[in-house]
């Protein structure tokens, strides 16, 4: 795991706590080794309220939040290419406010959108997170939505979420503490009934995985985005020894690899086994949380054992007999890959970040290699952030009721899905980089996913259509959840979003 601070670690105003310095951990050297201006590194977090807050104790509670958990409070110091790390400096209080109220206006989320998604808040500034409250845009009625941007460099979507649970309790007086106990430690997991994974769904896979064929005539920078509100896919009963043959997260990873199937399918790509690439974070989620990049990231490799099914899959509506045996292979391999423990990124980048060579040289090093290696890149990035852990009680302003976290589309992969679930309902982010997809193409590879998904579940809709499941206004120009399946089964985005 990163080696961060835990809330306790330091209190607010403590003697030397502005001046301490921590060298940084690997997934942040790596991540500001490959930094790019035009592709900014940001993770963006939406929250609906159903309320307004007082801007003035939102402020406040957001401020006390920061405080709160100190090592949010961090810049980077100011280096030279010849030392041997770069290093976070902790300030001890923000040095800009990071909140913020943009004008009013019927394409303020729009626009709060876009700049999620282009304007990453500074490294040289400290907090490098941003918090937009926007309010009055079409959509937000009496509510409002506050959206935050993450530099990634610096932390993690999970990490700045229990930073803003604080700023909840903060501003409403009411317990914000995790709905569910933590998750238990890694451990060795019994082998499962069913095939053995295949050697490709470890963190390196053998051979080149397929890359998601591009759509755009004309690559651009940045990014472009879709949010769409989905029912969570049914799963079948749990079995007499008490656990279903599968998760969500499972049925998340198989309507990926799906959506990437079908989509290369319909441009005659070439065919390859499918890669995606899973955060797995084992972080506690109380007030001590450590706060930093702290997932580790694995690989499921989809393929060897899939080549007689691949003509059931990729059809318009999946056999279910295939999906179903998919399901239970890709259980067992993600089973295997919880219970064991590893560097965050791999042996490789823990060797590249070793403090041995200049800072400067590792940078450049790093960047040769990763333009060598990026046949190889996993073909996308599933994050699942699951059932949120807490209530996002703002009392007043009321509980949040749908949230949306984005993860950054880079190139070679070009391509992300970040799902969370809110009040039994999955809220999913397809986010990708205008080199690869242009917006027409980024919302039918939605639709493609909303049909692969309800493929998974036990009791699919087999919808003749799905445009009711996506708004197309999301499109800006820009483990484990265990939710039960949502009664009403309805496809409808969520208003105004």
């Amino acid at each position: 795991m990163t080696t961060v601070d835990r809330g306790t670690a330091a209190r607010p105003g403590a003697e030397g706590s502005a001046s301490r310095r921590i060298p940084f951990p690997t997934v942040d050297e790596i991540s500001r080794h490959c930094l790019q201006d035009e592709d900014p590194e940001t993770v963006h977090i939406e929250a609906h309220l159903p309320a307004r807050p007082d801007p003035g104790r939102l402020r406040a509670a957001f401020h006390q939040a920061l405080l709160r958990h100190p090592r949010i409070l961090v810049r980077q110091a100011p280096s030279a290419w010849w030392r041997r790390r770069y290093e976070w400096e902790q300030t001890g209080e923000p040095d800009t406010d990071p909140v913020a109220f943009p004008p009013r206006g019927a394409d303020a989320l729009v626009r709060a959108r876009e700049r999620a998604l282009a304007d990453c808040p500074p490294l040289s500034a400290s907090p490098p997170v941003r918090l937009d409250v926007v309010t009055g845009a079409d959509g937000t009625g009496g509510g409002c939505i506050l959206l935050l941007t993450i530099n990634h460099t610096a932390l993690d979507g999970p990490a700045c979420l229990r930073v803003l649970a604080t700023a909840a309790e903060l501003y409403g007086g009411r317990d914000n503490s995790p709905a569910r106990a933590a998750p238990p430690a890694p451990r060795r997991a019994k082998p499962a009934p069913g095939p053995a994974p295949e050697p490709a769904s470890g963190r390196r896979g053998r051979g080149r995985p397929v890359r998601v064929a591009a759509s755009t005539a004309a690559p651009a920078h940045g990014n472009g985005m879709l949010l769409a509100e989905l029912p969570v896919p049914g799963r079948p009963h749990r079995d007499s020894g008490g656990g279903a043959p599968y998760t969500v997260n499972d049925q998340l990873l198989v309507a990926t690899r799906l959506m990437v199937a079908r989509w290369n399918l319909l441009r005659a790509a070439p065919t390859r086994p499918v890669r995606i690439t899973m955060p797995v974070d084992d972080r506690t989620r109380g007030s001590d949380m450590p706060i930093g990049n702290g997932t580790r990231l694995v690989d499921v490799g989809f393929g060897a054992d899939e080549p007689l099914d691949e003509a059931a899959l990729t059809a318009e509506r999946p056999d279910p007999a295939a999906v179903a045996r998919l399901l239970r292979r890709t259980a067992a391999r993600t089973r295997t890959l919880k219970s064991t423990s590893g560097p965050q990124l791999g042996l490789g980048e823990t060797l590249l970040t070793a403090p041995v060579l200049p800072v400067g040289v590792r940078a450049a090093v790093t960047r040769g290699l990763r333009r060598a290696a990026a046949p190889w890149a996993s073909t996308t990035l599933l994050s699942n952030i699951g059932r949120l852990p807490y209530p996002l009680d703002f009392g007043d302003a009321g509980r949040a009721d749908a949230v949306w976290f984005s993860a950054p589309a880079r190139m070679p992969r070009g391509l992300t899905v970040t799902t969370a679930s809110t009040g039994g309902r999955l809220h999913v982010a397809l986010r990708w980089s205008r080199a690869l997809l242009d917006d027409a193409a980024g919302a039918e590879l939605a639709e493609i996913f909303t049909r692969a998904l309800d493929a998974t579940s036990a009791t699919p809709a087999h919808p003749t259509d799905s445009t009711g499941s996506i708004d197309p206004t999301n499109s800006t120009d820009p483990t484990d959840t265990t939710d039960t399946t949502d009664p009403t089964d309805l496809r409808r985005p969520k208003e105004g979003t």
